[in-house]
């Protein structure tokens, strides 16, 4: 059974989101809903069944779930949803050559996602995603190479 590629996910709704990350945690931490709630620090394991059901979580308990779980999913489909990309912070660190070597392997997927979708008009969804990840990728690398010149500490981050 092959892994999943967890930061080429998108979550399609903010229930997805949700199950994404409680997967995720699963996993990847192998945490179940009980001990994600208990690090979130909230006092019964059906709240946050309660709130993966509907699809809604207080804004204020977003962060603490997700660090439990160990993946943002929440957070990007909202800023997602609000038609914002989602970058995150480069560091200026040198990358190795199988960061771009994957990148370059997606693009081409991607690209190959496009092109079937202008020809049978088939999973638009799927098309969109895929572009939108590419655009966060390759908007880190821009900043990567920007901030090459003067990293960021990293101060215990790895």
């Amino acid at each position: 059974m092959t892994r999943a590629v967890w930061n080429r996910k998108q979550a399609h709704s903010l229930r997805h989101a949700m199950e994404l990350c409680v997967n995720y945690a699963k996993t990847e931490l192998n945490r179940s809903v009980e001990q994600i709630a208990e690090l979130m620090g909230e006092a019964s394991h059906f709240t946050l069944y309660k709130w993966m059901e509907s699809g809604r979580m207080p804004s204020i308990r977003v962060k603490p779930f997700e660090h439990a779980c160990g993946i943002d999913f929440v957070t990007r489909f909202n800023g997602q949803s609000a038609g914002y990309l989602m970058v995150r912070m480069p560091q200026g660190r040198k990358v190795k050559h199988r960061d771009v070597n994957e990148l370059s392997r997606y693009a081409h997927e991607v690209l190959g996602m496009v092109m079937d979708f202008y020809d049978t008009h088939e999973s638009p969804d799927e098309a969109i995603a895929g572009l939108s990840q590419l655009m966060e990728d390759l908007a880190f690398q821009r900043g990567n190479i920007e901030k090459h010149r003067q990293p960021e500490l990293l101060l215990g981050d790895e």
